[in-house]
């Protein structure tokens, strides 16, 4: 993919980045989380950027690393053939993201699963409650300290209604 998306960012949004890097042609730009949202509306309407699909987002866990948990946000561009690649670090004592529904109705349930499988919060997520696992679940599975052999509570049965 060419530079020309990430240096759109940069010129737009110069004190947004924290990094950036590309490896096998994907290039990944790092932001700090409070231009989040601006940055995905840019390049979901601006005509020379046209990220108008998401194609995934969801939570890295780096456990041992600050800070440990990342956002990470798959966008793609029919008309242009391009990828790019958004992140948010994210404290262990921080886990919040503003969500990007506003932007991409697509993103509901991603956001669900980050949230169901990490504990990532989206500030303004309409809906944001499990999605894989029932209420009663303890935890959220993906993180790397979850304990392998852990007691979950049983989900209760639901009552069936008896014909009469």
């Amino acid at each position: 993919m060419s530079q020309k998306v990430v240096e759109a960012i940069q010129g737009r949004f110069p004190d947004a980045i924290v990094s950036t890097h590309a490896l096998r042609g994907d290039d990944t730009v790092v932001l700090k989380r409070e231009y989040l949202v601006e940055v995905c509306r840019f390049l979901k309407d601006d005509p020379e950027m046209d990220f108008k699909m998401p194609v995934d987002v969801c939570g890295v866990d780096y456990l041992g690393r600050t800070p440990r948990f990342e956002v990470v946000y798959h966008l793609f561009s029919v008309s242009k053939r391009q990828r790019v690649r958004l992140k948010v670090q994210l404290d262990e004592s921080d886990l919040e993201v503003p969500s990007v529904i506003g932007v991409w109705k697509g993103v509901d349930w991603f956001e669900r699963e980050a949230w169901d499988m990490y504990g990532i919060k989206f500030a303004g997520h309409p809906d944001l409650r499990r999605i894989l696992l029932y209420e009663e679940f303890e935890g959220h599975p993906l993180r790397k300290d979850y304990p392998q052999r852990g007691y979950q509570p049983l989900m209760p049965m639901p009552t069936l209604p008896t014909e009469v």
